[in-house]
């Protein structure tokens, strides 16, 4: 993965909480959609992926995120994003329409509780 973003991922009953930092852009997305889905188990309910430490993302990185939401729609898991109201990221997810598609929240909790209950098996 480029250097210009990093992933951090942690496990909450069967919720992986994750963080990027960083930059995410045509050179790093494609390793850092990898990098996401081989973090994810089968048996996970789903994400909530905090951008709240992302400087910068693309419309590459807009791309990775509506692919993760629609893989793991596919997988029967949930996605959700963390992003601060007032943040860069932010306004251009609202611009591309993501929140249409995943749940975009300001904090992890928001997230977590919006994603509703536990897919049933």
């Amino acid at each position: 993965m480029s250097a210009l973003a990093h992933f951090d991922v942690r496990e909450d009953a069967g919720i992986l909480f994750a963080r990027l930092s960083g930059e995410i852009d045509l050179s790093n997305s494609n390793d850092l959609e990898q990098a996401i889905v081989n973090a994810v188990p089968n048996t996970a309910l789903g994400m909530v992926l905090d951008l709240s430490d992302v400087t910068y993302v693309d419309s590459a990185g807009i791309l990775l995120l509506l692919d993760l939401a629609s893989r793991f729609r596919w997988r029967g898991q949930q996605l959700g994003l963390v992003a601060p109201e007032a943040s860069r990221v932010r306004r251009v997810l609202v611009l591309a329409g993501v929140e249409g598609v995943v749940v975009l929240e300001t904090t992890a909790a928001a997230a977590r509780s919006r994603m509703g209950p536990s897919p049933s098996p």
